[in-house]
């Protein structure tokens, strides 16, 4: 009989994919059945009211071990992290922070045979040695970012837990995520995020990238949809364990930006690049993500247009409610 999650713990809850995650979670599974972890963010009211929020030093492998004995938990979803341009401006603590706590929670999957683990990796993986041109799911992996050789390291851990262990964890390489509900902290693609939140406030928005740079993305909807598929897939359609390559759309900030005027027609964009653009510089402009499309079937919804009148209609909504 096919075993299926049934108490589920998700670390980094009020990030800006965690935050959208444990609440779909919590929709198909049941609030109470889903735990937020976490830390610095103060925690929405709508993930307070719709299932428990607790607050677990994730650097201590024994407290991981105390939530989910006390939650009885056999899922894990694995999401908190310091990103790549924050990363930058300390890669000691990044680098223990990413690599010791995904560390302790594949330490407590072990020991307690948890049933499965999701942790992403992302395009951070890649570097300026890689082909950026679709790039392949497997290819080189040498970045330029600490936040990239955690996440390099994690895949490798990740692959070892699974063949040594057998510890089913499951992982996709991020693209740049959009979103409407939650913003980025820290990341080289959160131009992406940032520009609608300006262009709808103030009209204006003064991008840290080149008008030029492309990279590949993924609207929030599909991001949390291609995460709960891949977990709930059958293991025998799961082919790696270190991560799989998944995309949505590449585009330039230049033409996201000319997607927005058709909404926005006085919004006005200009381009000042900080160290951020050689972060970008170094990653792909677009994404191979064949190889999940034929062992789990993946597939995208969104596309430029469809996300951009989407991020415009919600974000527009608040912004008149008082809400933005």
């Amino acid at each position: 009989m096919r075993k299926v999650m049934k108490k589920i713990l998700v670390t980094g809850s009020t990030g800006q994919i965690g935050s959208e995650l444990t609440l779909e979670l919590r929709r198909k599974y049941g609030g109470e059945n889903v735990v937020a972890v976490g830390h610095k963010r103060k925690p929405s009211e709508m993930l307070l009211r719709s299932g428990p929020f607790v607050q677990v030093d994730l650097s201590n492998e024994k407290n991981i071990e105390e939530a989910v004995k006390n939650h009885d938990i056999d899922t894990i979803y694995h999401l908190a992290a310091v990103l790549s341009a924050t990363g930058e401006e300390n890669p000691q603590a990044a680098w223990s922070i990413n690599m010791g706590s995904l560390y302790n929670v594949l330490e407590v999957a072990r020991k307690l045979d948890l049933l499965r683990v999701f942790w992403p990796s992302s395009i951070a993986a890649f570097g300026p040695t890689t082909p950026r041109v679709n790039t392949p799911q497997e290819t080189v992996l040498l970045p330029t970012t600490i936040y990239g050789v955690s996440k390099v390291a994690g895949e490798l851990l990740c692959n070892y837990y699974f063949s040594k262990y057998d510890v089913d964890v499951r992982g996709l390489r991020y693209p740049g995520i959009i979103s409407s509900e939650v913003l980025p902290g820290g990341g080289t693609t959160d131009y992406a995020v940032a520009i609608f939140y300006e262009a709808i406030k103030n009209k204006h928005y003064t991008c840290f990238v080149k008008e030029d740079t492309v990279l590949p993305m993924m609207y929030m909807p599909d991001c949390v949809k291609a995460t709960i598929d891949l977990m709930e897939v059958d293991p025998t359609k799961v082919k790696r364990h270190d991560s799989y390559n998944v995309a949505g759309m590449s585009f330039s900030a230049g033409e996201l930006a000319t997607e927005i005027k058709k909404y926005i027609p006085q919004f006005k964009c200009d381009y000042k690049p900080d160290f951020r653009q050689k972060i970008a510089d170094s990653w792909p402009l677009s994404i191979d993500d064949s190889a999940a499309r034929k062992d789990w079937g993946w597939k995208p919804t969104y596309d430029l247009t469809a996300m951009t009148k989407d991020m415009i209609e919600k974000l527009s909504k608040r912004h008149a409610e008082g809400k933005l």
